[in-house]
Formats: C-alpha cells, sequence, structure tokens
C-alpha cells in the first residue's frame, strides 16, 4: 500500500526535519521549501496528496499560496501548520482553501491527525484546549 504523498514548506530547517522525522512512519515526504512560491511550484509539479503550509514565510507568505493553489484548481489538500494561534487567522486560512490548521506547539499530536483527516475530507483544527475536528 502506497503512503500518502507530503511536501513541507516552512522557512525554518529545523521545523522542517523535525516535521519530516515526525512523518516520515505514516507517509511519503517527497520534498521541503522554505518560501510560499517554492510551495506553489512544488505542490504543481509534485502533486503531493498533502501540503504541510507555514503562513508566515519569506518571498510569498502560506496564505496567498494557498490562495494560488486553489485559484488553479490544485487537488493538493492543504493543512497549516503555524505558530500564529489566532482565531481570526484560522477562519482566514481555512477560507483561503486550508484543510487543516495546526498549532506549532501542538505539531506533535495534531499534524498526522490533521493530515489523515484531510485525506479524509474533514478539516481538522488545532485550539488552546486541545485539538476538534469537523466534516466539512
Amino acid at each position: 500500500m502506497n503512503k500518502p504523498r507530503i511536501l513541507l514548506a516552512d522557512d525554518s530547517e529545523q521545523i522542517l526535519r523535525t516535521v519530516s522525522r515526525l512523518l516520515d512512519v505514516q507517509f511519503e515526504v517527497i520534498g521541503s521549501v522554505l518560501n510560499g512560491e517554492q510551495a506553489i511550484e512544488g505542490a504543481l509539479r509534485l502533486k503531493p496528496d498533502v501540503l504541510v503550509l507555514d503562513i508566515m514565510m519569506p518571498v510569498m507568505d502560506g496564505l496567498e499560496a494557498a490562495r494560488c493553489l486553489k485559484r488553479v484548481g490544485a487537488a493538493t489538500k492543504i493543512v497549516f501548520l503555524t505558530g500564529l494561534e489566532d482565531p481570526a487567522i484560522m477562519e482566514t486560512a481555512m477560507e483561503a482553501g486550508g484543510n487543516g490548521y495546526v498549532f506549532k506547539s501542538q505539531l506533535l499530536t495534531d499534524l498526522p491527525l490533521a493530515i489523515h483527516a484531510a485525506l479524509a475530507g474533514r478539516t481538522f483544527l488545532s485550539t488552546e484546549s486541545g485539538s476538534r475536528g469537523r466534516n466539512p
């Protein structure tokens, strides 16, 4: 059975290494990029099942990258992984095309759950008091 294919986008190489190690057991991490522009190029070229996307990145932020992928009709699911624990930004991210929103402070517990939820067509949101999933 093939593992779901994951592309990582974050401007921190340390976060990329940590997330790659975390996900490597359940998923196939097919690449990592350092900004939103590279995330778009990588998603269109590699066609991952899920793009794990930071919001605050140089060149182009994750929100704009997600909007661009949505505009061009990319089938890749998007799970935001961010340090921004702001409900307004979470809402904006979901409107931009996100299938999940995970706080970096909860990445060890929430990120694999969010990816599985996105692959199953559900939405996953980290919360301050824990995580919650919801159906679309």
